[in-house]
């Protein structure tokens, strides 16, 4: 893409254009070399002039309504002069790298309003279901004049500080009734969130949700507070029926304008920053490293050296990096 196309297609994004947008992900999320040399030239010039949001991480365990939840909240953000983007992080094969991308039929209301935009992302594989490129669709729908970006997340309980270092604030979807309350709620979830919803919050689950709704402020007590200095917020709601929706959005809405207040949300985008800056070493690195040609072609060898039990995997990394310096 040259100059001039890159321009052009940022121009469109800045007006509002959505398969611009589409486009400008698809290109962003490529893995070609070509493709993310021209990425890399929208992302900077897309930062010369960024726009401003919200970035909202939702998640929670798998069935817990996190699809239901969002198509319900972004509908009432939307109805509250909202303009919403949703980057809704499906998991991929670790096989075969597909990705089933059914989040966009589970949020019908959402999908059909003017002022949202939902783009379904296959995750790669990566660690707390956190798309590689996630990032810079954020930056590309915020240029968009989306002011409200919710990422929704795999909700695998792994590497939850990924998802952490791409938002504002975070929100943990919780449900009662399961045998346990927190069953599945593991403790780093718990502590990188900033507000815990439990879904589902009606019929034969209200009582459950209550008592759920108690158990998870008395085990929030226990864990430090947030960097903001303050502890998560338990709300009720159901996606379905729309009860607690409102509250659950005023709740985000108190959050968002009480951290940028304060400045905490400067400090923390500075801290992420320089955490995306590490990110993006230790990934130059890795690729740096398979790509290189004497490493491609020991590495068989070397695996199968491994596989015979003739060599420890630790000395036969400890052997290709050697290789790796001595030709870098």
């Amino acid at each position: 893409m040259s100059g001039m196309a890159h321009e052009s297609l940022l121009r469109d994004i800045r007006h509002g254009d959505r398969v611009a947008l589409a486009r400008a992900i698809t290109l962003v999320e490529s893995t070609r070399s070509a493709d993310r040399d021209a990425a890399t030239a929208l992302i900077r010039a897309t930062l010369q002039n960024p726009g401003s949001s919200a970035r909202i991480g939702i998640t929670g365990i798998p069935g817990v309504g996190k699809s239901t939840l969002i198509d319900a909240l972004g509908s009432h953000l939307i109805g509250q002069g909202r303009r919403v983007a949703v980057l809704a992080v499906d998991p991929s094969s670790t096989r075969g790298g597909g990705s089933i991308l059914g989040d966009k039929t589970r949020m019908e209301r959402l999908a059909g309003e003017e002022h949202a935009f939902i783009r379904p992302t296959p995750s790669g594989g990566t660690l707390g279901g956190v798309a590689r490129r996630t990032r810079e669709a954020m930056i590309l729908c915020e240029a968009a004049g989306y002011d409200r970006i919710l990422i929704e997340t795999v909700g695998v309980g792994q590497s939850e500080a990924a998802v952490d270092q791409l938002t504002d604030l975070n929100l943990l979807l919780a449900i009662g009734g399961t045998g346990d309350s927190l069953q599945g709620i593991k403790r780093g979830i718990m502590e990188v969130a900033d507000l815990i919803a439990i879904n589902k919050t009606d019929g034969d689950n209200e009582q459950r949700n209550q008592r759920a709704s108690m158990d998870l402020r008395q085990a929030i007590a226990l864990l430090p507070p947030r960097e903001s200095g303050h502890r998560p917020e338990v709300v009720l709601c159901s996606a379905t029926t729309g009860m607690g929706i409102s509250r659950l959005a005023d709740a985000l809405e108190g959050i968002i304008a009480r951290d940028t207040g304060s400045g905490h949300r400067d400090l923390r985008r500075q801290g992420q920053a320089r955490w995306w800056m590490r990110s993006a070493i230790e990934e130059a690195l890795i690729d740096g490293f398979f790509r290189d040609e004497r490493v491609r072609r020991m590495l068989p060898a070397m695996e199968e050296r491994v596989n015979e039990g003739l060599i420890s995997p630790f000395d036969a990394a400890d052997e290709l990096l050697k290789q790796y310096r001595r030709s870098a």
